[in-house]
């Protein structure tokens, strides 16, 4: 084990001392998943409406109002709110302060900060605050009309929501029909984007690397290997190590740089884990096979970069299968980035638990097993092939 480790180290060390490999890796793919969630995330398709400040009447208000308009209301500081603005989590901000509190206590106009998100959708959940302000503010100015009539302001309040209760207003209620839209729901602005990026680079750079076992077979690095105590199968071992590494470091990193950078939410940890670390393995499989047939590593990283953008395209790692055909839908089922793109949208989407997602699971394990079964015997018949 500890010479198959060793074996593995080497080989993600070769990969990562390319500088090239260092900016597709690591930069590229944060630097897509940003653009991707400024131009074309979706929000959650629910209003989110930060409010930040005291815990005044004046808040408990407008969050009772925005509630049952059925708005998503968030309490935080001043800071958390314009982060939440800026990664896409909330679409308006309400900064309130200890003098908008005692205005609207004392029954005096309250000027308060309202900051909105740059997203277009943004627009409509600002015109749904204004209307919950202006909601609040017309209870508060019937408030003090019935208290200036004499009522006293215990039974002010009772006597509008008597008057409220028998009064029917009219309510209008928007039902989307839209599978696509319900299935999208609750999803942040990067949320979609990072789990699709993740699978497409993960496969991408694991077939480019590729080249990194004909270089090692090509330079005699597998040979000299060999000529220590240490057996084939440990060389075949070690290199089907060291492709899962180069994978599993990507992975990891996008999962943990979108986490942190872009807030995005990854649902279950453990189950996202599982998911990633399964698709290594059909990824590092998949470029064994890759660098076992090819003898030219210039070849091989075209072929790799060719095969992993059609396949991640088919398995929905560029427009979400979703928005596919029937037909299309079918044939993408034989990727594997379609089986982990169904296993990660439902941790994502619908709080899964590792019983909801066995198939996906089960289908990448057998893929997993099957490509590695296969690369190793390719992997096993190259050596002993001149380059």
């Amino acid at each position: 084990m500890k010479t198959m480790a060793a074996i593995a180290a080497v080989e993600l060390r070769r990969f990562l001392r390319d500088k090239s490999n260092i900016f597709f890796v690591f930069v590229f793919p944060l630097m897509l998943i940003l653009l991707l969630g400024s131009q074309f995330g979706a929000g959650s398709g629910q209003a989110r409406v930060a409010i930040s400040g005291p815990g005044s009447a004046l808040s408990q208000a407008l969050t009772a109002e925005l509630e049952a308009s059925g708005a998503d209301v968030t309490a935080t500081g001043a800071d958390a709110a314009r982060t939440d603005l800026s990664r896409g989590r909330a679409d308006v901000g309400l900064f309130l302060d200890d003098a908008d509190a005692e205005a609207f206590d004392a029954g005096r106009p309250a000027e308060l900060d309202v900051v909105v998100a740059p997203e277009s959708a943004a627009q409509a959940v600002l015109q749904q605050v204004r209307s919950a302000v202006q909601a609040v503010g017309l209870e508060r100015g019937q408030l003090a009309a019935l208290s200036g009539a004499g009522v006293p302001q215990e039974h002010a309040g009772t006597a509008l929501d008597q008057a409220a209760e028998q009064v029917a207003v009219p309510t209008v209620e928007i039902v989307d029909a839209n599978d696509v839209e319900q299935e999208f729901r609750g999803l942040g602005r990067f949320d979609l984007g990072a789990s699709q990026q993740l699978l497409l680079f993960v496969f991408l750079s694991s077939l480019t690397g590729a080249a990194t076992l004909i270089q090692a077979r090509r330079y005699g690095v597998v040979g000299r290997v060999m000529s220590a105590p240490v057996s084939s199968g440990q060389v075949v071992a070690g290199q089907a190590m060291g492709r899962f590494a180069i994978a599993f470091v990507q992975g990891g990193f996008i999962m943990v740089g979108t986490a942190l950078l872009f807030g995005v939410d990854w649902g279950n940890l453990w189950l996202s884990g599982l998911v990633l670390v399964l698709f290594c393995a059909v990824s590092a499989a998949a470029a064994m096979m890759i660098g076992s047939v090819m003898d030219n590593d210039t070849a091989a990283a075209g072929v790799g970069v060719g095969a992993g953008l059609v396949l991640a395209g088919l398995g929905g790692c560029m427009v979400p299968p979703e928005f596919f055909p029937e037909t299309l839908a079918a044939i993408s089922l034989a990727t594997p980035h379609r089986w982990a793109y169904d296993a990660l949208a439902d941790i994502q989407r619908h709080e899964v638990t590792l019983a909801d997602i066995l198939p996906q699971l089960g289908v990448l394990a057998g893929m997993a097993a099957a490509l590695l079964v296969l690369g190793a015997w390719l992997l096993r018949r190259s050596l002993n092939r001149a380059l």
